[in-house]
């Protein structure tokens, strides 16, 4: 449900909902409750990724509505932050439209400031519009979790791109005495094992060119600065480890649970967005039909008829749906010009409603020729060897690879006479079992972890 590691990187290199309209002035005096929190994803991602981090502050005390996802409406950098590109947003788009949620944010719920979150590029607009843009007094908490603060290169070549320490933008967000700013409190999560925080360039495409930057690239003069060891560019904003970090420096007390309590009728909703050439939009998709099944979690088959079925409108909305906690999930995604997605999840065990949804892109020829075509994938995570076991099909995936985590997905081509069997996947501790799909008939499975 995922753009591929290759439209990310390319956009390194080349570089909940769409924004609404401002609706009213914060009320003067906030109703009782704890900080109303804002998360912002990364570079070609969506609100999606914050589910089970929206999940633990729930289900440690945090109330729903005071709890905000957003969907950047296009989420890929620019190849040159200054020079215009289709389905890609500026530096300063991206400070603007985080503005605008905030003030949605305080709309809503009365409280005077809120606390923003922010995971890779998502950090960036978080800096500018606290330190550079006037919005400290709004924001009593600011954490960027894996953001490259320093850049993900410095380099005399592609000087206009965001992540280039040279680049305009990262000049201004670094030429103070301090990264930071009184009155609001600042934290950065960052890790040993980020592929974005690198001193050689194989991870932006160019190996065996330093990048000049290090582990150390997003940390923060005058911030508190936590490193995570082990944990990747998305787990540092995702992963139980970073939600107690991310919890402790809000609410400024340890969490009660790290775990997810269920609840006994989940509500599922979300959007589809769209998948573009050259990357991903967030902006909705409308004509494009979702089903839900109920799955037997041991053979990966439709249990009865569907639970839902939508046909998507202008607002790309596909839900909503009412399961069990216990229940393990098919998904199916038909949207216009693109392959049909079969989504075999892992029970749900709270409601969401940013279980947004993103087609696949085109086949390529190499898969053309197969009769089956799965995916095992990881929207919240890498996949790291020999930290992560990651079987598919009960055997070890030919991606493996040693080191710095750096792959998100799996793939395995089957000949047609599989097609109706199990299909199983394994990411350590969760295991999801769906089934295979007929490639000749434009479908492919995918087997896609939750945590």
């Amino acid at each position: 449900m995922r753009i591929e590691r290759r439209a990310l990187l390319g956009a390194f290199l080349a570089t909940p909902f769409l924004a609404r309209p401002f609706v009213g002035p914060a009320r003067a005096q906030a109703p009782a409750g704890p900080t109303p929190i804002l998360m912002v994803h990364g570079n070609g991602d969506h609100a999606a990724l914050w589910l089970t981090t929206l999940w633990r502050f729930e289900a440690n005390g945090w109330p729903r509505d005071r709890l905000m996802a957003v969907n950047m409406p296009d989420p890929l950098a620019r190849a040159n932050d200054a020079v215009p590109q289709a389905h890609r947003s500026s530096s300063a788009e991206q400070t603007e439209r985080l503005a605008a949620f905030v003030a949605e944010l305080r709309a809503r719920t009365g409280a005077p400031r809120v606390a923003l979150i922010g995971n890779s590029r998502g950090g960036y607009p978080i800096r500018d519009f606290v330190v550079h843009q006037g919005g400290a007094p709004q924001v009593s908490h600011a954490i960027t979790c894996g953001t490259p603060n320093r850049g993900v290169f410095d380099w005399e070549f592609n000087e206009g791109s965001e992540f280039n320490a040279r680049s305009p933008f990262l000049q201004r967000l670094n030429g103070g005495a301090s990264d930071v700013v009184e009155g609001t409190a600042f934290l950065t999560l960052r890790s040993d094992n980020d592929l974005f925080a690198q001193p050689d360039g194989r991870f932006v495409g160019r190996p065996g060119t330093p990048t000049g930057i290090t582990q150390d690239g997003p940390a923060l003069r005058g911030a508190t600065n936590i490193l995570l060891p082990g944990l990747d560019h998305r787990e540092i904003a995702y992963h139980w480890r970073a939600f107690r970090e991310q919890f402790r420096f809000i609410a400024g007390r340890e969490p009660t649970t790290l775990t997810v309590p269920p609840e006994a009728r989940p509500v599922l909703n979300g959007l589809v967005t769209n998948l573009v050439a050259g990357g991903a939009t967030n902006r909705p998709v409308a004509g494009a039909v979702v089903e839900v099944f109920r799955t037997d979690p041991v053979t990966g088959a439709r249990i009865g008829e569907a639970l839902h079925r939508r046909e998507t409108g202008p607002d790309g909305a596909w839900g909503p749906v009412t399961v069990q906690s216990d229940w393990t999930l098919e998904i199916m995604l038909a949207a216009p010009g693109h392959p049909i997605a079969h989504y075999f999840r892992s029970p749900f065990p709270r409601s969401t409603d940013v279980l947004h949804l993103r087609p696949p892109a085109p086949l390529v020829e190499a898969d053309r020729a197969a009769g089956c075509l799965v995916r095992l994938t990881r929207p919240r995570g890498y996949f790291s060897w020999p930290r992560d076991v990651v079987l598919l099909d009960g055997r070890e995936v030919a991606e493996r690879r040693e080191g710095v985590a750096s792959l998100a997905l799996a793939q395995l081509r089957l000949p047609a006479d599989r097609v109706g069997t199990p299909i199983p996947g394994l990411f350590n501790e969760e295991r999801v079992t769906g089934r295979l799909t007929h490639l000749a008939e434009n479908r492919i499975s995918f087997l896609e972890m939750t945590w």
